[in-house]
């Protein structure tokens, strides 16, 4: 299991303002808003961050246009930041059905497909996701995703471009999530994730080299942290909404 890429709702600026753009080049992110898949309803940007990335989403009508329902209705309320976060896992189906054993209630795994014009085409993407319950404490949700196969990663791998790892900030150390969980919130993390731990008031999650934390906050925010090895840009930030982007 690793971290895969985090989505985030982002109003009109942050895809069409030119200093918003700027602002995000400026710390090294070679983000190119006007790329990335959609519909009449919803732009999706990326920003590609070695293998993982941020997947910024703009809302554009009030069906969403394919677009995640339930992500949809939130957005059409105001929410904006960290909405999902994808972790990409060897055997969905095999997690799928540990955290069914667990009582976690989770959607079957399926391909992530979208419809436009009309509704008479449709796009199959070449992967499946299944997602966990929304957080009741802060609105985040878990998903999991799995590409179908070696040869779908490299495919996906290609379109990864521009990538911040040509100005060595290579990926996605860690993500701090601060906010108040519930207990029911607390029972999905400890199914989810082996190696976790627990005290004062903070989760601390590692899968493989990278890091998840869980803290404790009245007001709930996020904080990425990525792998910079550039002196030009080590302990730049700019902060998308309520998410604060910070090289290390």
């Amino acid at each position: 299991m690793k971290i895969d890429h985090l989505v985030m709702n982002v109003s009109k600026d942050v895809q069409e303002d030119k200093n918003m753009i700027d602002r995000i080049r400026s710390i090294g992110l070679p983000y190119e808003p006007k790329w990335g898949k959609g519909t009449n309803g919803f732009k999706v940007s990326n920003i590609w961050i070695g293998n993982e990335y941020f997947e910024l989403v703009r809302i554009k009508t009030p069906d969403g246009g394919g677009w995640i329902q339930s992500w949809t209705e939130k957005y059409l309320r105001g929410h904006r930041g960290l909405i999902g976060f994808a972790l990409e896992v060897e055997d969905i189906e095999t997690t799928y059905q540990n955290l069914v054993r667990q009582n976690i209630q989770v959607s079957k795994p399926e391909p992530l497909k979208f419809r436009w014009f009309f509704n008479l085409f449709s796009k199959t993407m070449p992967w499946k996701n299944s997602y966990l319950s929304e957080f009741e404490g802060i609105p985040v949700q878990f998903f999991l995703q799995q590409l179908n196969d070696e040869k779908s990663k490299v495919y996906m791998q290609k379109y990864m471009v521009p990538n911040s790892k040509d100005k060595h900030i290579n990926g996605i150390v860690e993500v701090m999530i601060y906010g108040m969980l519930t207990e029911s919130d607390k029972k999905i993390i400890r199914a989810l994730f082996q190696n976790y731990s627990e005290q004062d008031g903070k989760i601390l999650i590692t899968i493989g080299e990278q890091l998840i934390s869980f803290v404790e906050s009245e007001k709930h925010s996020t904080e990425v942290i990525l792998n910079c090895t550039n002196e030009l840009y080590s302990s730049q930030d700019v902060m998308i909404e309520n998410v604060h982007i910070r090289n290390s």
